[in-house]
C-alpha cells in the first residue's frame, strides 16, 4: 500500500478522505491496526463521529476527540502532538483513561459533570503528571464539551487544550523579577538619596550589571557588577546618558524601548550593545521594565554566549561545504568515469578504423564507423542529463496538452515496460495547458516508467495520473514552491519501494541503487531539473515494500496548447542553392566541418572565429542569407550580442544559434524573437542541414535525401 499524502484528498482512498489535512495525526490513524477495536476500521465509522474527526485534524488549535461515552477512545490533531511526548507513538483510539491514567483522577470528575451537562473551562489548572513526558508539575488551559448524537444520547467529549506551563512559569518568574526590582528599586532611591553604601547585598554580589534610571536615559544607579564586567566605576557612569555607552547600530531599538518603558511595558531579554571601557563592545541582554518613575534593569554579558553560537554557525557552514564537496566530487567521478568508456569507444573504433583503411581494408568499415557513433550519441544523452540536473538545459518550451502528449506516447510506454508489466492511464478531464518542453517531458515520462518498471522486476501495476491542483501558500511553501495553479503528473508503481534514506539521495547525480551497469543514476536528477527549470517540482512518495508514486508538478499556463508538428526524419530535405550563410565560432574544428557540410550542399559559407570578425562582415555590404552563431563566444561578445547587433544592421537576417546549454545571460526565460532559431549541440548534420533548410525555404532549391 502506498502511504498517501495526508494533506490531500485525492491520494485518499474515497471512503477515507474525511481524514484529509490532519498531517501526522492522519499518518497515526492510517498506521494503526484498527482490527480488533471497538470503532472498527475508520472507513466504516459513522458519519457523525468522521465529521468531528475531520473538525479536529483539520484546527490549527490543539484538539482532543474522546469518543464512547464509555470506552472515550482518544483522538487528536498535530497540533496536540507534542504535548503527548512518548505517548503519541500508541495513544492514537487508545481509551482516555490509558493515555491520561496520570491525570484521570482529576480528568473524571470534570468528564461527569461536561456528561452532565455541567460544561466548564479552565485557565492555567495545575496538573501532577508522570515524568516521561516532561516536568511532573504542569498547567493547562482548556474547555470540555459533551457531544450528543441524533436520539441525544452522549456520543463523546470535544476538548480544547492547551499546555500553559511555559506561560505560566514565565510570568511567575517575571512576577518575581519584576517584584525583586521594584524592592530594588526602593532600596536604591532610599540609598541614593542617603548617600549611603548600604546597598542590597543582592545589588553588591550580583555577577549581572544592574541599572536604575530615568525615561530620559540618565543614570541614576549602578551596581559593582558594571565595573566587573564593562569596566566603568560608578563615579564615571552616574549622571551619564546611558544611551552615550550604546553600540550606534542599537540606539535606536534602545531608545525606542526606553519609551516603551516609559509607557508602562516590560521587555524581556532585550539585546543591545554597550561599550566597555577600553574600546570594545559587549552583548547585553536586558529584563527591564517601570518602577516609580524609573527604568529598573538587570542585564547579563551574553558576549561569549554570542561568540560561540557564531562559531558554531560557521562550523555548520563549513560541514555544509564539506558535504557540497564530497557531492562535487561524486559528481566529478561519476562523469569521468562514463565519459571515459564513451571516449574509449569513441578513439578505439576510430582507430581500428584507420589500421583497416591504412591495409586497404574496406569492407567492414561500416561496423566501426556505426560503433563510434553509438558511442557518441551515448555521449549526448548523457550531457543532455547532466545538463537537465544542473537546470542548463536548452529547452523549447510550447503551450502543451499534457493528456494528448502522455496519449501519444502509451504504445511506446507498452512496449517499453514489456508484458509483465500493466499499464493504466487515468488523465483529469479539462486537464490545465503547460509551458513546457514536449521532448524534455516525454523523456522524463519516459525515465519515470523505466524506473518503475524496474522496481516491478516480478511484473505489476504502474499508473499514470494527472490532475489539476491549486497549492495555498502553506501547501507550496512545503513544496518549495509560489503558491497558484499547477498540473500533477504522477506515475505509481507496486514495486519494492524506496526507504526514507534512498529518498533522501534520489536526486543525486550519479546515486542509483541498481546493480553495477544497469542504471547511470542520472534518470531522477534528469527529471528534477527539468521540473525545477520549467517553474516546477518534484516530490516522491513512498514505502518500503508498498511502492512508489512520483509526482512532477507543473506550473499551469493561462493560454491554449499548441498542436504539435509531426515530421518524419527521412523525408527528402529542400537545399537552398546559392545562399550565403555567415558561420561564427571558437571551434575551429566545429567550424570548419559546418563549412564542408553547407559547401557540398550548394551553400557559399564565410566563416568568423569570434563576434568581431563576424561584426566585420556584416558591415562590409557582402550578401548574407543566414547567420549562424555560437552562444558562448570568447573575447567580451557572446552570440545573442552579435545577433543583436546584426539585427540593428540587417533587420530582416535570419539567425541560427547553436549552443551546448542556452545561457541565462544570452536568452532569459523568454522565446527567441521571430525569424531566430535553437540547434543544441551535439547535432546530427541530417538535423543541421534541415534546420538551414528550413530557415532559407525562399530560395531555389532541390531534393536532397539525408542518409
Amino acid at each position: 500500500m502506498i502511504s498517501p499524502d495526508p494533506r490531500d484528498p485525492a491520494l485518499l482512498a474515497p471512503d477515507l478522505r474525511f481524514l484529509a489535512g490532519g498531517g501526522a495525526a492522519t499518518q497515526l490513524i492510517l498506521a494503526r491496526d484498527w482490527s480488533d477495536h471497538p470503532l472498527g476500521e475508520p472507513a466504516d465509522w459513522c458519519d457523525t463521529l468522521k465529521s468531528q474527526i475531520s473538525t479536529i485534524l483539520n484546527s490549527p488549535e490543539s484538539m482532543i476527540l474522546a469518543w464512547g461515552a464509555e470506552t472515550l477512545s482518544f483522538f487528536f490533531n498535530e497540533t496536540y502532538i507534542p504535548l503527548l511526548g512518548p505517548r503519541v507513538a500508541w495513544a492514537m483510539g487508545s481509551p482516555f483513561r490509558e493515555v491520561w491514567a496520570d491525570g484521570w483522577d482529576q480528568a473524571k470528575p470534570i468528564i461527569d459533570d461536561a456528561f452532565a451537562g455541567r460544561s466548564q473551562r479552565f485557565s492555567d489548572l495545575p496538573w501532577k503528571l508522570d515524568t516521561d513526558r516532561g516536568l511532573a508539575e504542569t498547567w493547562f488551559s482548556f474547555s470540555y464539551s459533551r457531544i450528543l448524537d441524533s436520539t441525544g444520547k452522549i456520543a463523546g467529549l470535544f476538548i480544547l487544550t492547551n499546555e500553559t506551563t511555559d506561560r505560566v512559569l514565565s510570568d511567575a518568574a517575571l512576577l518575581r523579577a519584576q517584584a525583586d526590582l521594584l524592592d530594588l528599586n526602593a532600596t536604591l532611591e532610599q540609598q541614593v538619596a542617603a548617600r549611603t553604601t548600604d546597598r542590597n547585598r543582592l545589588w553588591q554580589l550580583s555577577s549581572d550589571i544592574m541599572l536604575v534610571a530615568d525615561f530620559d536615559g540618565t543614570i541614576n544607579a549602578v551596581n559593582p557588577a558594571w565595573t566587573h564586567v564593562l569596566g566603568w566605576s560608578e563615579a564615571e557612569l552616574l549622571g551619564q546618558p546611558l544611551f552615550g555607552f550604546i553600540h550606534p547600530d542599537d540606539l535606536e531599538n534602545t531608545i525606542s524601548a526606553a519609551q516603551g518603558i516609559g509607557e508602562g511595558h516590560v521587555f524581556a531579554r532585550f539585546g543591545n550593545r554597550y561599550r566597555h571601557k577600553d574600546g570594545s563592545y559587549r552583548d547585553i541582554v536586558w529584563n527591564a521594565g517601570p518602577g516609580d518613575g524609573k527604568i529598573i534593569a538587570v542585564g547579563r554579558d551574553s558576549t561569549e554566549d554570542k561568540a560561540k553560537a557564531r562559531a558554531l554557525e560557521a562550523a555548520e557552514g563549513q560541514l555544509r561545504q564539506a558535504q557540497k564537496m564530497e557531492a562535487v566530487g561524486q559528481l566529478t567521478g561519476g562523469i569521468a568515469h562514463d565519459f571515459n568508456n564513451l571516449l574509449t569507444g569513441v578513439m578505439g573504433n576510430l582507430e581500428l578504423l584507420e589500421r583497416r583503411l591504412a591495409r586497404g581494408q574496406v569492407d567492414d568499415s561500416e561496423r566501426f564507423i556505426l560503433a563510434a557513433q553509438q558511442a557518441g550519441r551515448r555521449a549526448a544523452a548523457l550531457t543532455q542529463r547532466l545538463l537537465a540536473f544542473s537546470r542548463r538545459q536548452t529547452l523549447d518550451p510550447r503551450a502543451t496538452d499534457v493528456n494528448r502528449l502522455i496519449h501519444g506516447m502509451e504504445d511506446l510506454l507498452r512496449r517499453t515496460v514489456g508484458p509483465a508489466t500493466t499499464i493504466h492511464v487515468a488523465g483529469a478531464p479539462e486537464l490545465w495547458t503547460a509551458m513546457i518542453d514536449p521532448t524534455q517531458f516525454e523523456n522524463a515520462l519516459l525515465n519515470l516508467c523505466i524506473n518503475a518498471r524496474d522496481a516491478m522486476p516480478d511484473g505489476g501495476t504502474l499508473t499514470i495520473t494527472t490532475e489539476n491542483a491549486w497549492f495555498d501558500e502553506a501547501t507550496a511553501r512545503d513544496r518549495d514552491l509560489a503558491a497558484g495553479p499547477y498540473l500533477a503528473v504522477c506515475v505509481t508503481d507496486t514495486g519494492t519501494g524506496m526507504s526514507a534514506e534512498t529518498i533522501d539521495h534520489a536526486f543525486e547525480p550519479f546515486f542509483t541503487t541498481k546493480p553495477i551497469g544497469q542504471g547511470t543514476g542520472l534518470g531522477l536528477s534528469m527529471i528534477y531539473g527539468f521540473a525545477r527549470q520549467s517553474g516546477g517540482q518534484v516530490r516522491i512518495i513512498s514505502t518500503l515494500g508498498q511502492g512508489s508514486t512520483i509526482c512532477v508538478y507543473l506550473p499551469q499556463h493561462a493560454g491554449a496548447a499548441v498542436p504539435q508538428e509531426e515530421t518524419a526524419s527521412d523525408a527528402p530535405l529542400p537545399v537552398a542553392r546559392g545562399g550565403t550563410i555567415l558561420l561564427i565560432d571558437d571551434e575551429a574544428s566545429i567550424r570548419h566541418l559546418i563549412d564542408e557540410v553547407l559547401d557540398d550542399l550548394g551553400y557559399t559559407v564565410i566563416g568568423a572565429a569570434d563576434g568581431a570578425a563576424g561584426i566585420k562582415v556584416l558591415q562590409s555590404g557582402a550578401r548574407i542569407d543566414l547567420l549562424i552563431t555560437d552562444v558562448g563566444l570568447p573575447n567580451g561578445m557572446n552570440g545573442r550580442q552579435v545577433a543583436d547587433l546584426a539585427r540593428l544592421l540587417r533587420p530582416e537576417l535570419r539567425i541560427l544559434f547553436v549552443t551546448g546549454y542556452a545561457e541565462t545571460a544570452a536568452f532569459g526565460n523568454g522565446p527567441l524573437d521571430d525569424g531566430m532559431e535553437l540547434l543544441t549541440k551535439p547535432f546530427t548534420m541530417h538535423q543541421l542541414t534541415a534546420k538551414v533548410a528550413d530557415m532559407l525555404p525562399g530560395t531555389p532549391s532541390a531534393s536532397v535525401r539525408s542518409g
